[in-house]
């Protein structure tokens, strides 16, 4: 499913954000992956969505090797995963609807299939009720729960959730990891970066890597509750 295989990453600066990396992780896992700021957890997250190439070593994701990828085999790579921003990313003169159809129509899906999907994923993460409201007229919660939603519902095989609970009230941060949490038990592997230590120990049962500076400290199991 993905395996980080001996990787490094040197920046033009000098910076180097990854020393030697080796991880694997298999289909239908929920891994954390955590660290201070710095560590290389970012630069974990671009090597996996084809933001950045490693500067040597290997990047396996879904039987693709991303050092050998050409430009016009990335979509269909990033097809295969769903993404989940800090920030949200929605656009903001879009309704909730039109923000999780825009991520159908960009893999050519059927206007047909668009109709009938959004409003099921939509209903999914709880928000049946606010399809037709921009992003200004949503909580955080609500904003991050529709991306959730656009990362759900071209059906991936992998979510990376890239620090998903630090824009929003830590009251509704529980909520967004319930719905992971469910996401993950329906079978699909969940790649958390976080450095929230009360969400990792609440969800202690999900394997937990640790990151620091540039290599992989810890590595735990969980206890597969």
């Amino acid at each position: 499913m993905i395996e980080f295989i001996d990787v490094y990453k040197i920046y033009e600066n000098g910076t180097k954000a990854l020393k030697g990396i080796n991880l694997k992780i298999d289909e239908g896992e929920f891994v954390f992956v955590r660290g201070a700021s710095g560590a290389g957890k970012s630069t974990l997250v671009k090597l996996l969505l084809h933001e950045e190439k490693p500067s040597a070593g290997e990047v396996i994701v879904n039987g693709y090797y991303v050092s050998k990828m050409t430009r016009q085999e990335v979509p269909y790579l990033r097809r295969t995963m769903g993404v989940v921003f800090q920030d949200f990313r929605l656009i903001p003169n879009m309704t909730a609807f039109e923000n999780v159809a825009f991520a159908m129509r960009a893999t050519g899906a059927r206007r047909r299939d668009i109709r009938r999907r959004v409003p099921y994923v939509l209903g999914l993460v709880g928000l049946a009720g606010k399809a037709r409201s921009h992003p200004s007229q949503l909580s955080g919660g609500e904003q991050q729960r529709v991306s959730l939603a656009r990362a759900l519902v071209n059906n991936p095989s992998i979510i990376v959730a890239d620090e998903p609970t630090g824009n929003i009230d830590p009251n509704l941060t529980f909520e967004v990891m319930e719905m992971l949490d469910e996401i993950n038990r329906r079978g699909t592997t969940i790649v958390m970066v976080t450095h929230d230590t009360t969400i990792v120990e609440r969800y202690a049962y999900h394997r937990i890597v640790t990151i620091d500076g540039g290599e992989i400290a810890e590595d735990l199991p969980g206890s597969n509750v």
